[in-house]
Order: structure tokens, then sequence, then C-alpha cells
């Protein structure tokens, strides 16, 4: 793995946005991290660098939101998680990195246009089955791309939950199936003595992004942040699909 200032420029950036996000925003943008790293590297190396330190971003996030957390969506939510982490881990390996590339292009588009379009938005409520389904997507999204949070905001939108209870909700369950993550990516090599010293040396920004969500959450209107980094998603999915397809 080459480390050169535009790499290193990008992974900053995505950490910084990351903890942003988790802090502030419900993860929902975070999807954009791994996008983003993978116009320099190989999906496996992105999800593997991010994987600590969303990690260490959760436990100061969950300082902040535990409190919050709504249990018995969390109860529907994360046994089906856990499966789609284990369907995640089961199918590693049979896509090449060009048909990743693909279909991280797919889901960036796919989020993003749903992020900016909010369609259906409080417009009915979603039955119990559908929940779990969201869940099951958001560990499946989340074991390849640390993309959990739109799938599981999808569903959360519908509940009519308070900002507060919204949040907590989001940043108890995003946490618990990073820790679940952990076992699988071990597993499969992608926690290395490498991944660990450059999470270690990226705890600052990290640090720093979740003390600015809580910052922003509080202070500015986080519709236009939403705005800025879910059209950003639009962009790289596109960039990421002429990478797959070239």
């Amino acid at each position: 793995m080459v480390y050169d200032w535009q790499f290193i420029a990008l992974l900053i950036f995505a950490v910084l946005i990351t903890g942003i996000s988790k802090s502030g925003f419900a993860g929902g943008v975070g999807v954009v991290a791994v996008p983003l790293l993978s116009l320099k590297t190989s999906p496996a190396v992105a999800v593997a660098l991010m994987l600590p330190l969303l990690i260490f971003m959760d436990a100061f996030s969950l300082k902040a939101w535990w409190r919050n957390r709504v249990d018995r969506l969390l109860r529907l939510l994360f046994p089906a998680a856990v499966l789609g982490v284990v369907v995640g881990y089961l199918t590693y390996g049979i896509f090449s990195e060009d048909v990743l590339k693909l279909l991280l292009g797919v889901f960036s588009i796919l989020f993003g246009l749903w992020g900016l379009l909010k369609p259906f938005k409080g417009k009915f409520a979603m039955p119990d089955w559908a929940g779990a389904t969201c869940g099951g997507l958001a560990g499946f999204t989340s074991f390849i791309a640390h993309a959990g949070g739109p799938p599981l905001n999808f569903f959360l939108l519908q509940r009519a939950l308070s900002k507060e209870a919204f949040l907590g909700t989001a940043v108890v369950f995003l946490a618990g199936i990073n820790l679940v993550k952990l076992v699988p990516y071990a597993m499969l090599g992608l926690i290395n003595v490498e991944n660990l010293t450059v999470a270690l040396l990226l705890i600052p920004i990290a640090w720093l992004g979740v003390r600015l969500g809580l910052i922003i959450q509080r202070r500015i209107d986080g519709e236009t942040f939403f705005k800025v980094i879910l059209t950003l998603l639009l962009v790289l999915g596109i960039r990421l699909i002429v990478d797959g397809l070239m």
C-alpha cells in the first residue's frame, strides 16, 4: 500500500466526514468514506482501514447518545443485521474488485438519490418485517462498505421519532454492528498491524470529527450538510461505476 499525499488527504477527509456523520447525523453520510477511498485503493483495503476508526468513533458517540436509544427497535433490527453480516462474510471474495466498485457505485447513487429526494418520508409507517429487512440490508452493506446508515435511516425516518431517539437508536445499532464485524474481518485477514497503525495515527482526526458532529447537529442546519455530502456521494458513485467498467 502506497501512502502518497493524495491518498493521505482522502483518508483524512473521509475520517473527518465519517466522525461528523456518526455523532451528528446518524451515520447516514458516513457511507461516503469507502467510495472515496476506493478511488485510490481497493474496497477491501478501504473497509479494513476504516473499521478500527469507526469503533473508536462509536465509543465517543455512545457516550453522547446511549440514553436516547429505543430498545424495542434495536431488538427488531439487530438480529437481522447480524444475519446480514454473516451473508456478507459468506459471499466475500466471490466478486472481483471491479464488481465491488460497481456495487459500491450503485449503492452510492441509490443512497444519494434517496437522501436528496426522500421518497415516502413520513407518508406511511413501515411494519416490523420491513424493519427487519432494512436491518438485514444494513448489516450486509455495512460489512461490504460500512454503509449501514442509509438502510437503517430509511426505516427509522418512518417511525416518527424525536431527533434524540433517532440518533440514539442509530448510534447504538451501528456501534453494535461494527463490533460484530471485527470477527469476520479478522478471519478474512483484514485486520492487521498496518491497518491498526494507520488507525492509531488518525485517532485525533476521528476525535475531531465526532466533536464537530456534536456541535454541528446543535447549531447548523443539518439539511444543508446532507445535501452537500449526498451530492458528493452521487459524483463518487458515477466515478466508481466508470472505474469498474474500464
